[in-house]
């Protein structure tokens, strides 16, 4: 069996995956942040997990590039850009302004989002260098590439605005929670979220390919239950919570 039949195959698991995934995270609360409970085994520093976790997406991605088969491109060139923008900052930026002292991981919790990241830079790195067959830059016109990027940078921008307000709700070594009140806040609890979703569909979208879409759809499997749990876990803690603060889709959900 070569290469690409295990690829493909490896996609088509990815994707029925991510459904089952999906299913269990609505019932299932993943025990990190806010949700840390007890009986998961030992855990480490929030900033060192979220490091190891989320370094192996671009640095899978960037191999990925560097050891094409593909004509390399300014589209391809693009992507990697978009990628590389979202993922250096996610693990080698974002893990280190994190404000609060003591929020752990459990290693299990890491090792899942380590292994996840890997998967799925390889699946989404190979197919766009190796197995797509390749981008010309006449693709960088497509319709199809112009609503995703699109629709990428919209989510790029709203991930990182929301990130920024509830990093700005604590000081450096406060570890309270706060209801964040600002930008998207006002209409849903998980804008950050929402971003991230936009985001990946975005990137889906402008591939048009099945680890792409795989991805988009790990992405719904992974924050939508989480975006619930938030929701819920602000009302039971804060009585005055915005009542009309829909969980994750402004005016809808």
């Amino acid at each position: 069996m070569n290469e690409q039949s295990v690829f493909d195959i490896l996609t088509q698991g990815w994707l029925v995956l991510a459904v089952v995934v999906f299913i269990v995270l609505f019932r299932l609360t993943v025990p990190y942040g806010r949700h840390v409970r007890k009986g998961w085994g030992p855990t480490i520093t929030g900033k060192l997990a979220w490091l190891i976790m989320e370094a192996p997406a671009p640095l899978v991605f960037a191999t990925c590039c560097l050891l094409r088969t593909n004509t390399a491109t300014l589209t391809t060139l693009v992507f990697l850009t978009l990628w590389e923008a979202h993922y250096v900052h996610r693990a080698f930026v974002y893990p280190f302004s994190l404000r609060g002292q003591g929020r752990r991981v459990p290693v299990a919790i890491i090792i899942s989002g380590f292994l996840f990241n890997l998967v799925n830079g390889y699946l989404n790195g190979r197919y766009i260098y190796t197995f797509s067959g390749g981008y010309s830059n006449d693709w960088l016109a497509e319709p199809r590439f112009i609503i995703g990027l699109g629709l990428f940078l919209a989510g790029y921008i709203i991930n990182r605005r929301a990130d920024s307000t509830l990093h700005s709700l604590r000081q450096p070594n406060e570890a309270d929670y706060r209801v964040p009140q600002l930008g998207l806040y006002r209409w849903i609890s998980c804008p950050n979220y929402f971003g991230e979703i936009v985001t990946w569909i975005g990137w889906a979208i402008a591939a048009w390919s099945l680890p792409g879409l795989a991805f988009a759809m790990w992405t719904v499997a992974n924050l939508a239950p989480r975006a619930r749990a938030h929701h819920l876990w602000y009302h039971q803690h804060f009585p005055d919570y915005p009542p009309n603060r829909k969980v994750l889709i402004p005016g809808l959900w």
